[in-house]
């Protein structure tokens, strides 16, 4: 029999994401175990770097829909709204071709919350849908109370109250996703979130970036509900296992992998003691103001203590602009990108000063490294509080009275994570934490099972 016959008659499953790296790299790590169990996987995005690719990368099957936008267009720091149109107007008659084209009866169909259009094309096929949640169930949790008004939110008049949902703690509105409270400004992604969980009955599955002992409560709470989330996480690099990851290798080009700056990095931070080296990244999306730079300098200068610092700058900017980063160079190490997952595995980062975007969470979770959370907006905030009061392995860096992270409050925290009296506690919580993800997704586990699971409810129903 011919390969092509054999991979005609495996189970066929299609994966579709916009092309944020914070979207793009769990949904292919994801394709890649979906294909581990038997499965025909492709993975599509509108992302242009796919046209520079194999059409194969470990096991997945890539391919690259338009999303109708010039391709000089800048999608990732460009006019959201305008994207968001744009690839609601052309993606779904786009995706529809690709799949016509592909020859092939796909199983399930699985997209991202950000693109909930898809669920209307499998529908058009005829096609169950499934979901890949990318964010915490704690906040899949809120979402679905917040847009199905199951609950009362904070008002501009009721600032003041606390959210008691299934398997939370109580929360107050620091504590929440910036798109539940009444000063959200981001009308795009508040109707995209609306659209998802107003239409849950779309969705046969809902796949979460989480796992079972990080949100058990909450977790358990929501299936009790009704709703079908299944924890099949962690989705992070293998590399965070002590093991060769594929994608990182073949997909440098997706993955905006810079070689050059990962040896610096590694061979800056061999140089170190174990858990000395404070490591600081605000992630991909966020530039730091001038003063926020400053002010995160002038801590480093009062701390004294080694530093890995990623800072962002647009492109006309370089860190000789700053004379305080001069001051502090011989310090630490400041870099535009770090491999993130190496500095994490890496033995001398002994804390992560992080923004708590869930992407870095669950890597800095897996790696057991200690955190000072630093939310900005989004998701953020929800998950620092988990950080601080329900895993307890870290503490929160509030914003001073100009609404900028103060430096020297920054070292204070600091030190209560590296040698302050619940040192020892963040430490142990973090390594408990680290090998309860490795056991999840090793054979057996309970992610593993998960993903076994749906595996073979697709196989028996195609």
């Amino acid at each position: 029999m011919s390969s092509i016959s054999e991979e005609n008659q495996q189970t066929s499953v299609l994966l579709v994401t916009v092309h944020a790296q914070g979207h793009i790299n769990p949904m292919l790590r994801l394709s890649k175990r979906l294909a581990s169990k038997g499965l025909h996987v492709t993975l599509t995005t509108n992302d242009l770097a796919l046209k520079n690719l194999s059409s194969t990368v470990a096991g997945v099957h890539l391919e690259y829909f338009s999303d109708g936008l010039p391709e000089d267009h800048d999608r990732l720091n460009g006019d959201i709204d305008a994207f968001e149109k744009s690839l609601g107007k052309f993606g779904p008659g786009n995706l529809s071709h690709l799949i016509r084209s592909s020859g092939r009866k796909f199983a399930c169909i699985i997209n991202t919350p950000f693109l909930p259009w898809v669920a209307d094309v499998a529908a058009e096929f005829e096609v169950p849908c499934g979901m890949v949640w990318i964010q915490a169930c704690t906040v899949y949790q809120i979402y679905n109370s917040f847009y199905n008004r199951l609950n009362e939110f904070p008002t501009e008049n009721n600032l003041d109250m606390c959210l008691d949902l299934p398997g939370l703690p109580s929360l107050r509105a620091e504590d929440l996703p910036s798109f539940v409270l009444p000063s959200n400004t981001m009308s795009t992604f508040d109707s995209i979130l609306k659209d998802v969980f107003c239409n849950m009955h779309k969705y046969k599955w809902v796949l979460g970036n989480s796992f079972m002992e990080l949100e058990k409560d909450v977790i358990t709470a929501v299936n009790d509900a009704g709703l079908p989330f299944w924890p099949v996480g962690p989705i992070v690099p293998a590399t965070l296992f002590g093991k060769e990851d594929a994608i990182d290798g073949d997909l440098k080009g997706l993955n905006k992998f810079k070689s050059t700056d990962e040896i610096d990095c590694l061979e800056w931070l061999d140089k170190h003691q174990p858990a000395s080296v404070l490591y600081i990244s605000f992630g991909t999306l966020l530039f730091l103001s001038e003063k926020q730079i400053e002010s995160i300098a002038t801590g480093l200068k009062v701390l004294k203590r080694p530093f890995l610092w990623v800072v962002k700058l647009p492109e006309n900017q370089e860190t000789q602009q700053f004379g305080i980063l001069e001051e502090i160079k011989e310090q630490g190490l400041i870099v535009r990108w770090s491999p993130q997952t190496a500095v994490l595995s890496h033995p001398s980062v002994g804390c992560f000063v992080s923004h708590c975007g869930w992407n870095s969470l669950i890597e800095t979770v897996t790696a057991g490294v200690p955190m000072v959370a630093c939310p900005q907006w989004s998701d953020q905030p929800t998950n620092a509080k988990l950080v601080t009061d329900v895993w307890c392995v870290g503490v929160k860096l509030k914003r001073n009275q100009e609404g900028i992270f103060d430096g020297e409050e920054m070292a204070r925290c600091v030190e209560e994570i590296m040698a302050g009296p619940r040192s020892e506690e963040f430490r142990k919580n973090s390594a408990e934490f680290k090998r309860a993800a490795r056991e999840a997704v090793a054979d057996g586990g309970s992610s593993d099972k998960n993903i076994q699971l749906f595996a073979d409810v697709l196989s028996s129903c195609s």
